[in-house]
């Protein structure tokens, strides 16, 4: 395990440090997750044009529950774990680079990799066959987890284990869905 975290912490080094001033700004934007609304707002106009309003809307409700589900289950693990947050680590402040930006908490797994695996997992799984460009989302949580790397508030593994979780709940909300979405609606998805 001490040479599993060793090589995660020699990965993040290098890929931090691939970083340069000019991409700053773009990473930052990209983390932010206020500026992928126009994201959330497309995947909701498109739940309401297969689905129609109420159904389209029950969808939108039940994705809130993914949403603070899969937040709540991070931050819970995250507590679990406690592992520190590598700009936080005083003996990695040398090898990373320094950004104002750094945040508390912990680090394992990432909130970034997990939360948006999971909505990019189900809204796929969910759209799919009606919509075949819905796979470009797939670029949401890779862009999102390695913005996280970039800026040094994750670990490559921190990122890696949010992709899986993610990829697991979505597939596990996308089944829920469908057994409320049928015992509601009288209908498959």
């Amino acid at each position: 395990m001490e040479s599993l975290l060793h090589k995660d912490e020699q990965l993040l080094i290098y890929l931090n440090n691939l970083g340069t001033e000019q991409w700053d700004s773009f990473w930052f934007a990209i983390t932010n997750q206020f500026n992928w609304v126009p994201l959330f707002l497309l995947v909701f106009a498109l739940f309401f044009k297969k689905f129609g309003f109420i159904k389209g809307l029950f969808i939108i409700l039940f994705t809130v529950v993914l949403v603070v589900f899969t937040d709540q289950f991070t931050n819970f693990i995250k507590n679990l774990t406690e592992r520190l947050r590598p700009c936080n680590v005083e003996s990695l402040q040398d090898s990373l680079r320094q950004f104002s930006y750094k945040p508390r908490g912990f680090s394992f797994f990432s909130g970034h990799a997990c939360l948006s695996t999971t909505f990019t997992v189900f809204s796929i799984l969910l759209l799919k066959k009606h919509f075949k460009l819905i796979f470009i989302m797939i670029l949401f949580p890779i862009l999102f987890g390695y913005s996280r790397i970039y800026l040094g508030v994750h670990y490559p593994i921190d990122v890696t284990s949010g992709y899986l979780m993610g990829t697991l709940l979505g597939i596990l909300f996308f089944k829920l869905l469908s057994y409320f979405y049928l015992k509601i609606f009288k209908k498959i998805i």
